[in-house]
């Protein structure tokens, strides 16, 4: 069966089950909820491979998705499995949609494209001449810009620069990218966001958040447009990767899977018409309403920003180390110095408790006479 879910990931720590480890994650709290349920044997809970449990696609963590599907053996057409399933779950993650899928059906290599969000205050596109504040608003031009720079990553590249253990050229790193857009700015609580959309075939770990990331950098005019094209080719460029707050993995295409098994008679194509409405209010009420709260509270955004400005894009040798910029190393200089203050302050704080007890266990006797 081909389970289709939703699930903030504020509060996990990423999709893939870690039990062993003792860290809560969205698998972890599934695969519970479907042994509570008895819908799985309690067996197949730390070994869901006897269940065959397969993902389309692994989330970090924090990253949210609307549309994550996952497949494993469960009771056929059974109506009771989503109701009862998300009174066993907690709010954050939602069990929408149950579909038979062939026998061999696996969701991870059927799929054929992904498509992620990215919900982002607007100001990370102001122009560098500009003072960042969470006041300023996006023109028609602004949004232009935007599409016209993300318009380039479009087609098939080499993407060795935007994720990590890849050389130039790796046949493993050529990625397809079939649209990458950015929408229209809207307002809530204060700040202008607008939410990027990116499909490609696969993605490799950190790649969306660095290729937005070299989107900010060349719309506030920190780098060039044709930098982007320099870093498909063979020198290594330190990429900025923008915060991971706003990322939101909004669905799995199987395509080739629909076109073949779809309209057979037996299956259900992996559509998902009849649950949009719910789909929609999860996404407006809890992933986007959390992303934009912590955003508004943390202001995650407006300090990575902070340092962006400290990033070079001067391509080297892959084999060569790079040596940071003098900004980025007062900057680490800084942080050294306020840790090793910090640390200091422990040490003297703990001290002086140490000595506040000592002083206690030798005057018990003293106590005792004046009470």
């Amino acid at each position: 069966m081909a389970c289709m879910l939703s699930f903030s990931g504020k509060d996990y720590m990423g999709m893939q089950n870690q039990r062993s480890q003792g860290l809560k994650t969205i698998e972890g709290e599934l695969l519970e909820a479907f042994t509570k349920g008895g819908f799985i044997d309690p067996e197949w809970l730390d070994n869901p491979q006897k269940a065959f449990f397969q993902r389309a696609s692994r989330t970090d963590k924090g990253v949210s998705a609307l549309k994550m599907i996952i497949s494993l053996k469960l009771p056929p057409d059974d109506p009771t499995l989503v109701p009862e399933m998300n009174a066993i779950l907690p709010p954050d993650i939602r069990l929408q949609s149950v579909v038979r899928v062939t026998k061999n059906f696996n969701c991870k290599s059927a799929a054929d494209a992904r498509t992620y969000l990215y919900l982002t205050p607007t100001f990370a596109f102001s122009p560098v001449t500009d003072t960042i504040s969470e006041s300023w608003r996006s023109t028609p031009e602004t949004i232009d810009n935007v599409n016209k720079v993300l318009k380039t990553f479009n087609g098939s590249h080499y993407f060795h620069n935007y994720t990590s253990g890849k050389l130039p050229l790796e046949p493993s790193s050529r990625r397809h990218i079939y649209e990458f857009t950015c929408g229209q700015p809207f307002e809530n609580d204060g700040l202008e966001y607008c939410i990027l959309k990116i499909k490609g075939q696969s993605f490799m770990l950190h790649q969306i958040r660095k290729m937005i990331g070299m989107t900010m950098a060349v719309v506030r005019g920190h780098t060039s447009l044709s930098k982007i094209e320099e870093t498909f080719g063979m020198d290594r460029i330190d990429i900025p990767r923008a915060p991971g707050l706003g990322l939101v993995l909004d669905e799995v295409h199987f395509d080739r899977y629909n076109k073949r098994y779809g309209s057979d008679g037996i299956h259900e194509p992996l559509s998902w018409a009849k649950v949009e409405d719910q789909v929609t209010d999860f996404r407006d009420n809890v992933v986007f309403a959390d992303i934009m709260s912590t955003e508004k509270a943390s202001h995650s955004m407006l300090d990575w920003m902070i340092h962006l400005g400290m990033h070079r894009f001067v391509p080297r040798h892959f084999e060569e180390d790079g040596e940071a910029s003098p900004l980025i190393q007062a900057a680490l200089h800084v942080a050294r110095d306020t840790k090793l203050k910090d640390s200091l302050e422990d040490t003297d704080a703990n001290t002086a408790t140490e000595n506040v007890d000592k002083d206690s266990e030798e005057a018990p006797s003293d106590t005792s006479k004046n009470s």
